[in-house]
Parts: structure tokens; sequence; C-alpha cells
């Protein structure tokens, strides 16, 4: 099951709420006590920050697999979101041992990059900071990431701070494939988790089908379960076309050559009511494509990012934008709600600047 910890952070009592769980959820990916004192660490930062610089937020922590060239590794993923004033010089905030916090523990982001396997933000004046730190086995600088390639990420966020969410997104790569799924158990809590997380069970074993085929793999599967919307992406690396195939109510757009196209879902529940014929769509994948899949906890009609700079930074920092751009205090999220982002390989070391 898709176990998440989301803590709301708005004044400094949180920090050690968020400093726990992170120290929890590197014991569930198995990092020694070295690396769990890392993730705390990285934690504290974040949820420090927000409580300084950003009048609150709130932190989402989810267990992920982070891919490398030695095949994909468990990994603590943390995510900090605020609707602050952003930060004014990322450049000097992003520098080895910057601070400004006077209850800081000194390490600042620059540090906070340089321990955490993975690490990114992306920040806009007058709307807020999303930062984004994975932290695994060993730091950024020992190890061997692909240096080509399209990226997946996402984050996963439950309804009301609940342990478990019914949501739950998953990626497998095989040599000439890479496929991203996206599935929303019905309802929520631990039976909806329960559905989802044998979806992610089943595509493990059948990342080498086509996506109908994949789904029909996946119904079979989730007939002891409660049953889950389900969408399927997949990139043929050799010829650059994607292939969609989902069934129920997930949430799939596509951005190629400057405009966003919906892909559409056939009506239906894996594990329940499945559809007697599963339509697939065929589309060809730019330098330039993006793939957002969400469940139906986004807004249906959520904005796309309109910072241009945004697709070229980590896609779980894509996904943390666009969901909590969509939801603010006065517009909560209504469910358990789920981003996943497939990016082309255009990542960036020059984060925004912003004057």
């Amino acid at each position: 099951m898709s176990r998440v910890w989301d803590i709301p952070v708005h004044d400094s009592t949180r920090v050690r709420d968020v400093r726990v769980a992170a120290e929890a959820a590197g014991a569930r990916a198995g990092l020694d006590p070295h690396r769990i004192a890392v993730a705390s660490l990285v934690a504290t930062e974040l949820a420090t920050n927000l409580v300084k610089h950003a009048d609150g937020g709130r932190i989402v922590i989810n267990l992920v697999e982070r891919p490398t060239v030695d095949g994909p590794v468990p990994s603590v993923q943390l995510v900090s979101l605020d609707h602050g004033p952003g930060i004014t010089d990322v450049e000097a905030a992003l520098r080895d041992g910057h601070t400004t916090a006077t209850t800081s523990l000194g390490a600042g982001l620059g540090t906070c990059r340089r321990i955490s396997s993975d690490f990114d933000l992306h920040s806009i004046r007058g709307r807020g900071t999303v930062a984004m730190a994975r932290v695994d086995r060993t730091p950024a600088a020992r190890h061997a990431v692909p240096a080509s390639g399209p990226r997946v990420g996402g984050v996963n966020i439950p309804l009301a701070q609940a342990d478990h969410s019914g949501d739950a997104w998953s990626w497998v790569r095989t040599p000439t494939l890479l496929t991203l799924m996206l599935a929303d158990g019905l309802g929520h809590g631990d039976k909806a988790a329960q559905a989802s997380g044998a979806a992610v069970e089943e595509l493990r074993r059948s990342e080498h089908l086509p996506p109908v085929e994949i789904l029909r793999h996946l119904n079979t599967a989730l007939r002891p379960t409660r049953g889950a919307a389900i969408a399927i992406a997949q990139l043929d690396l050799d010829t650059d076309q994607l292939r969609f195939a989902g069934i129920g109510n997930i949430g799939a757009r596509l951005h190629n050559g400057g405009d966003w196209q919906a892909l559409v879902s056939h009506p239906g529940i894996v594990g329940s009511h499945f559809p007697a014929t599963v339509p697939e769509q065929r589309l060809a994948w730019r330098p330039d494509s993006l793939l957002v899949l969400h469940s139906d906890g986004l807004p249906s009609r959520w904005t796309p990012p309109g910072d241009p700079g945004l697709p070229h930074h980590d896609p779980a920092v894509v996904a943390a934008a666009i969901l909590r751009d969509a939801s603010s205090a006065a517009r909560p999220l209504r469910d358990d709600t789920s981003v996943a982002v497939l990016a082309p390989d255009s990542r960036t070391r020059a984060h925004d600047r912003r004057s």
C-alpha cells in the first residue's frame, strides 16, 4: 500500500513531526542509520524554511523508486510545497551552508542538495516554492544515473493526512519501453490502497506488454479488490511513439509543440467492470513533450504550468507544482490525489532566476 506522510507545517512545533516522519520513512525504505539521519536533516531544513520564509506550507513524504543504471533503488522522497513569497536569490539559497533561519541546523539548501541522492527546487516570486529531495543509500555524487532518456516522477497525497493513499503511481522500464501507470483505487483508505497496490505489483510482471494487454492483466489481478481506475502510458524508446490507454476517471494531458492535448480514458473499472474493448491512442513523442497523469482528486480544469522553465525540472517537482497550484486553503484537495509526470531528458542545472 502507498504509505504517505502529509504534514502541514505552520509553526515550529510541526518541525519535529516532519523529522520523525522522515526517520520512519527511511526505516521503511531500508536505509542505514547514517542515511536515515541524512533524510532527517533534510526534512528538518525544509520544514524550518516553511516556517521562517513561507508563512507555512506542507511536507509530503513518499516512498518511491529512484531510477539508476543499476536499476531502481528504494528512496525517501521529501517534497516541500508552499504559496509563500518565493526565493529572491535562488543561487545564493543553494550555496552550501547558506541559511538565514536562526533555528536552522545550519545545513541550508545547498548542503541538502549535496547530501541528498537527488535534489531540485523551483521558485517563483509571489507564487511560492517547491523543493524536492530524494534520499536513498548513497549521495548523488556516488550514483551512476542515466545520462539521457525520458524521466518519470510524481507525488501522492492522501485525503485528510491519512496514513495510506488509495492512489498509486509506478513505472517499469525495459531496454526499449518505459511504462508509466497511475491507479486510483475506488474510494479512499486502506481498501482503496490495497487495490492500487495490487496494480503496482502486477505492473512489474507485465512490463513487456502493450498498454491494453497490461490493463487486461491488471483486471485479473484486481478482481479480489474493490477495483481501480487506471491509466497506462508507454513510450517506445526506439520509435519515440507514445501509446496510451486508460479505464476510469484518470486525467491525462500531453504537451506537444506548445499545445496541451487531453488523452481520454474509457469508462469502466479495472477489476470489476472491464469494457469489452479498450481504445488505445498513439502519439508522437517529441523532444519537448511532457505527459501529466492525475487522479480525480485534482480538479479536472487545472491550469497547465505557465512557466516555460518548469518542465526542465525534476518530474516530481513538476507534479508537485501542478498539484500545489490546483489547490489552496480555500480550495483543499477533495480526495486522495496523485500526479505523475513523464518528461523529456532536459534537466537543468540552472535554477530559476527571478528578479
